[in-house]
């Protein structure tokens, strides 16, 4: 796994630590992509955010039941539509689909 968590001090709990991702690795080996490109990001408000596209492909990667319910939160107000999968590897692309219906 190549996740770095800086915990609360030594009875911190990972689940509310600072999460960070390393530039283009895969956070499980059976992931299906790696993690964003430093060159994917915007600028919002002088701080770097990785674009939409790539935590769109982040989070079909995970799905955990908090990453589903964040996609269909993206759907619902419009921010991914139903041209989503075709941007990804079939299975994330199936993935979506199957959120999206």
């Amino acid at each position: 796994m190549n996740v770095i968590v800086f915990l609360d001090g030594p009875n911190g709990k990972p689940s509310q630590g600072i999460h960070v991702l390393l530039a283009e690795r895969k956070v499980r080996d059976e992931y299906s992509t790696a993690t964003p490109r430093i060159d994917q990001a915007v600028d919002i408000e002088g701080r770097s955010i990785v674009e939409l596209s790539a935590l769109v492909e982040m989070k079909l990667n995970s799905f955990r039941r908090k990453d589903q319910t964040h996609l269909m939160d993206m759907i619902q107000i419009g921010l991914i539509d139903s041209t989503c999968p075709e941007r990804f590897a079939k299975n994330l692309g199936d993935r979506n689909h199957e959120i999206a219906t």
